[in-house]
């Protein structure tokens, strides 16, 4: 099977980045939802570990409970809100307060213009009641930024939002204020806030118009394929399903595992995707084979997502969240 490489002094680079902004490691909460964003979930937990972080963000309590031994303390971002001294867990609807356990630790979402989950601001001091009758431990107000990567000022618009929601809540020493994703973070100062939470930026990426000045960021995973066959192709020869490739001359090709099983992207547009070695990928994308003009044993598809999205038609997001649990993650 096709195989990822992690390169850790790629990830401690940019979580250096990040810690400069922040001025803590304590203030950079590393979001693993979604397999790390397809890094692989617990060995990046414990890459973020070994750097020095201790807080994490992940998307149900199955992923927490994976990375406990790692973490002081893990947010969990979509489940029932139990008791865990480890978690605390989002309420993104005043239905998520009355399905809450009594006694567990709550950060109460705020929509602020994202209309996607979140508390409406007018509905903040019925929410704040409720979470008192239900005694629950309310911990954290946060709230999620929608245009934080793109150019606009509605960045600003829901800070100022989410700054009402802030001093409409009575706070204590014991609630965590939070709101900046990785674009917020890359585009504004990171004291103003307990923590970041740190998602597609630790792994390389940013996502803003190149018109903001933005941190040295570099990309973590590379995706590689190891050769299954070599084969001799004559010329006007047709390669894979439905023979939409015709050789041009005689070639030397070889198969490739990797395919659309393995979570790397069918396509259908008529332009061929590229690989990291300048090499075409030849034909259609079958369910677990590419094939190439090389004989290499491995070849690298792909160094740099953000670049192999702009070629399928996507976003970094979409090219490394989908790549498959069980290819074998390897640290370098």
């Amino acid at each position: 099977m096709a195989f990822i490489k992690i390169n850790k002094e790629k990830f401690f680079h940019n979580l250096s980045q990040f810690t400069l902004k922040t001025g803590s490691k304590e203030s950079i909460a590393i979001v693993l939802k979604d397999n790390a964003y397809g890094h692989g979930l617990e060995l990046m937990a414990k890459l973020s570990q070994e750097f020095g972080l201790t807080q994490a963000v992940v998307r149900t309590y199955d992923e927490a409970q994976i990375i406990k031994p790692y973490f002081e303390h893990i947010l969990v971002l979509g489940d029932k809100a139990i008791i865990d001294d480890s978690c605390s867990f989002t309420l993104n609807s005043l239905e998520d307060i009355e399905k809450a356990e009594k006694g567990s630790k709550v950060e109460l979402k705020v929509d602020t213009g994202m209309h996607r989950n979140g508390i409406a601001i007018d509905e903040i001091e019925e929410a704040v009641k409720c979470i008192k009758e239900k005694k629950l431990r309310l911990v954290g107000l946060m709230t999620h930024n929608r245009s934080a990567d793109e150019l606009s000022s509605e960045l600003f618009w829901q800070q100022k939002n989410f700054k009402k929601a802030v001093g409409s809540v009575t706070l204590n020493k014991n609630i965590r204020i939070h709101s900046f994703n990785s674009a917020t973070s890359l585009r504004l100062p990171c004291n103003q806030q307990d923590i970041i939470r740190l998602g597609l930026g630790a792994y390389g990426y940013s996502e803003l118009p190149t018109i903001y000045n933005t941190l040295e960021l570099k990309p973590v995973l590379s995706l590689w394929a190891k050769k299954v066959a070599t084969r001799q192709l004559k010329k006007g020869q047709r390669v894979g399903y439905g023979g939409t490739f015709i050789a041009p001359r005689d070639m030397t090709v070889s198969t490739y595992d990797l395919g659309y099983g393995d979570g790397w992207m069918r396509s259908n547009s008529f332009e061929p995707f590229v690989t990291a070695e300048g090499l075409p990928l030849l034909g259609r994308v079958s369910m677990d084979y590419v094939i190439l003009e090389s004989t290499k044993d491995e070849v690298c598809i792909f160094n740099d997502a953000l670049s192999a999205g702009k070629q399928l038609g996507t976003i970094s997001y979409e090219i490394i969240t989908q790549l498959h649990g069980d290819i074998k993650r390897v640290i370098i």
